[in-house]
């Protein structure tokens, strides 16, 4: 019997520019392409770190440039991160299916999601947005533009921005329908686009949401069977590049809060990954999470790799 699937796809796997992100997503439109052909009705979340933080160095660069051109708002660079990574998606998933003689429309929803303004999180940012940078790439964007900057897993330096828990997928009912409508839906791009209420008014947040921690309130929303997390390593690990590295095959929320309290997972990496998953499994009965590569999904929901995050009372 097909499953509820939400699928969460990295921003990282979706290329560094337009010409890599076209190539990525057929790859990507395969890989989902087969869960459905399996019979399993699935709906995609995407993160957007590499290209919101494109789309905002590149807005701040057009207000340089010319001074009618106010910057653009960090919640309105991840409107756009959902519309253009969401039409290379949607189109490259709807070709793959047409030609397996599926006719399965395909969609994308531009997706708000409520945050709370006073989330701890704008007090201290953690999450990593655009291109990698050198050491001396970072000092400069720290004394010329004024932004926080962190190392990112041994990968080089990235701007860090604030990441607030999501409270509420604002589109939900849409996204519902949708999915009963028997469509393919792409919704909450890069964690969704963050806002907080002002009376009846949604005002754009200077943050972005965490897509792991929106794709598992998105499953959740949507009574889930799955949430499959994708990301660069086949499996989550403990002792992550040292000689005693150890692969996990399957892992409890109570085995991983003690390998979180251990340090054992990368802040901004991994450890968000970890977290979203284990919320998703512990959200209710027979829910699972499976983080694993993009090729490996399919296999991983089959119990033939990956790591599966279950719920020890399951």
């Amino acid at each position: 019997m097909g499953k509820k699937i939400v699928i969460a796809i990295g921003g990282n796997a979706l290329g560094n520019n337009l010409p890599e992100q076209m190539a990525a997503v057929k790859e990507t439109a395969k890989a989902i392409a087969d869960l459905i052909e399996e019979g399993h009705e699935v709906v995609i979340s995407h993160g957007n770190g590499p290209q919101v933080g494109m789309i905002n160095l590149a807005m701040g660069e057009l207000a340089k440039a010319d001074p009618d051109n106010p910057v653009a708002p960090l919640s309105v660079c991840v409107a756009m991160s959902q519309g253009y990574i969401g039409y290379d998606l949607q189109n490259a998933l709807r070709e793959e299916l047409l030609n397996r003689g599926i006719n399965k429309p395909v969609s994308s929803i531009i997706t708000q999601m409520r945050v709370d303004p006073d989330d701890e999180a704008f007090k201290n940012p953690t999450k990593p947005i655009g291109r990698f940078m050198t050491r001396e790439e970072a000092d400069e964007m720290i004394r010329d533009r004024g932004y926080d900057v962190m190392e990112d897993a041994g990968r080089g330096y990235r701007r860090v921005v604030a990441s607030p828990k999501p409270v509420e997928i604002v589109e939900i009912e849409t996204v519902r329908s949708l999915i009963n409508d028997g469509q393919v839906v792409i919704a909450a791009g890069g964690g969704g686009i963050p806002v907080y209420a002002q009376g009846n008014h949604l005002k754009g947040a200077a943050a972005v949401v965490d897509k792991d921690f929106g794709s598992s309130l998105l499953a959740r929303e949507i009574d889930a069977d799955w949430l499959i997390i994708l990301t660069a390593v086949e499996n989550v690990a403990v002792n992550y590049g040292k000689p005693n590295q150890e692969n996990l095959s399957e892992l409890t929320p109570e085995q991983a809060q003690v390998y979180i309290e251990e340090g054992q997972f990368a802040p901004g990496s991994m450890l968000p990954k970890v977290e979203a998953a284990v919320e998703f499994a512990q959200s209710g009965e027979g829910r699972q999470s499976l983080i694993t590569l993009l090729e490996k999904a399919r296999d991983g929901i089959n119990g033939k790799t990956g790591t599966v995050i279950h719920n020890s009372k399951n």
